[in-house]
């Protein structure tokens, strides 16, 4: 798995623990939806840490938390 796959991946997985969809986990963070749709759409191939930041402000939660899973230790280069 790749970086933004693993990225997608935990920002689908947030979404459905928090019973909530990405417009508005983005619109709480302060930031346009579409930043994060384009990435899980495949128009945005390299993810800004910002974007992540800010959508990790809308879901309550740091970079830590969202960063803090397995499958980021074995991502692939692009």
């Amino acid at each position: 798995m790749n970086l933004n796959d693993a990225i997608i991946k935990r920002i689908e997985e947030i979404c459905n623990e928090k019973g909530s969809n990405v417009c508005e986990i983005a619109l709480n963070g302060g930031m346009s939806p579409s930043a994060i749709y384009d990435l899980l759409k495949g128009r945005t191939k390299c993810s800004k840490v910002i974007t992540v930041k800010r959508f990790c402000e809308g879901a309550e939660m740091t970079l830590a938390e969202f960063f803090d899973r397995e499958y980021f230790n074995d991502t692939e280069d692009e």
